[in-house]
């Protein structure tokens, strides 16, 4: 008796995993409760966030031809699900990250948001792995940014 569950992965199954109807991320919604302010917070952080249709509170932030995130108010979200509350205080629910290029650039964007009264959680350095820091955005969401450098960046350590 052999145990096929064992073998390693035909080239049939890596193909079906790899197909069009596996899920793919689309993006994040964030509701708050001040969108103006939701707005300024992620435009500091320093993406192009748009401005709301004045008959619709909602905005946008696009990569590329994607949208990856949506900022909105809370009756957005009851018009989705009724019974939707927002809940207590008392910790974040979410973690919404972001790459930078290198250390510098979390330095700069702990110092950015930091200077304008937003709460940092995490100083930047290396709490578990790459160099970050976590800063709130008005709502309590954590804002993670990560040095993640581009493929096309020389990330060669200098010999000491």
């Amino acid at each position: 008796m052999t145990n096929e569950s064992a073998a390693e992965p035909t080239s049939d199954f890596i193909e079906h995993h790899t197909t069009p109807s596996q899920a793919r991320f689309g993006m994040v919604v964030l509701y708050v409760r001040d969108l103006q302010r939701s707005i300024e917070f992620y435009r500091l952080l320093g993406l192009d966030v748009s401005d709301p249709d004045s008959e619709r509170p909602v905005a946008a932030y696009k990569e590329g031809d994607a949208t990856r995130m949506i900022i909105t108010t809370d009756p957005i979200a009851q018009r989705f699900d009724s019974g939707w509350a927002r809940p207590g205080r008392g910790g974040y629910q979410q973690v919404v990250e972001f790459f930078v290029d290198d250390d510098a650039a979390v330095d700069a964007a702990w110092e950015r948001l930091t200077s304008a009264g937003h709460k940092g959680t995490t100083a930047p350095g290396h709490p578990i792995g790459p160099y970050a820091t976590m800063v709130e955005d008005p709502d309590g969401n954590v804002v993670l940014i990560t040095n993640e450098p581009t493929a096309d960046a020389d990330t060669t350590v200098p010999a000491v």
